[in-house]
């Protein structure tokens, strides 16, 4: 059988690991091919023109060939667009990356997730203040969720399948759903109105720009729920990027 060639794909570098002396193995988000691992042969040398391209947050073009679970990579080019993250932006980039690698399959495309990604690292490139960068974190983390079928619909009780009353207040749970917020819980909130405006975004044809749209502070309130959901399906206590965050912050 002739060997499948893919050209000029949209593409991100997630994560890179040594293969040998010159050459990496590379994990990628592509939009139409989902995450895959491709081989770049000789991409350490000084001289290969794979050098400074392949790049992390860096919105990129690829092409490449096999059938093998680890296809070759044959080409790679920058798109430009915007300059690399630096600081909180920086890691808050590592920390999407990583969520990537530990919740989509190999070779399963999302091709609405890749266009919110590409959009939240353009607001992380941006030099946005903390309240948009956070904003556009929770943005990306419940459209994630949704897209590998961790977020429940957010329109009704998920045990009950009851509606939601629009002053009543309601929380994420893991292996929970949404449920209503008893008095005894300390963990805060969102009401009913703001969960069904959650889900209109979320069901929009540009989700991402909708749930920014939605404000950020009712982003805000998910930050914890979002957290413990994450940390639960990652299988992990807490995120090698978000222990990275917090080390630099303790020093």
């Amino acid at each position: 059988m002739p060997i499948k060639r893919i050209a000029n794909e949209p593409a991100y570098v997630l994560h890179r690991y040594d293969w040998s002396e010159s050459s990496l193995i590379l994990e990628v988000f592509t939009r139409q091919h989902g995450r895959i691992a491709l081989v770049a042969k000789g991409a350490k040398r000084p001289s290969s023109s794979f050098r400074p391209v392949l790049l992390p947050l860096q919105p990129l073009q690829v092409s490449f060939g096999g059938d093998a679970e680890i296809r070759t990579l044959k080409a790679a080019e920058w798109v430009g667009g915007h300059v690399m993250p630096t600081g909180d932006a920086l890691l808050s980039g590592y920390y999407l990356n990583e969520l990537l690698m530990r919740l989509l399959a190999r070779d399963d495309a999302h091709p609405a997730l890749f266009d919110a990604y590409a959009a939240c690292v353009q607001v992380l490139a941006s030099g946005t203040g903390d309240s948009g960068l956070q904003a556009a974190l929770r943005a990306f983390e419940l459209l994630l969720l949704r897209e590998t079928g961790f977020l429940p619909e957010l329109r009704m009780e998920t045990p009950t399948l009851a509606s939601l009353l629009p002053q009543a207040l309601y929380r994420l749970v893991p292996e929970g759903g949404l449920l209503p917020l008893d008095a005894q819980d300390e963990a805060g909130g969102l009401n009913g109105a703001q969960w069904l405006q959650l889900e209109r975004a979320l069901q929009a044809p540009a989700p991402f720009k909708a749930l920014l749209d939605s404000g950020q502070t009712t982003l805000a309130l998910l930050k914890s729920q979002l957290r413990r959901l994450l940390n639960y399906h990652c299988g992990v206590a807490t995120l090698r990027t978000r222990q990275m965050m917090i080390d630099l912050q303790a020093l």
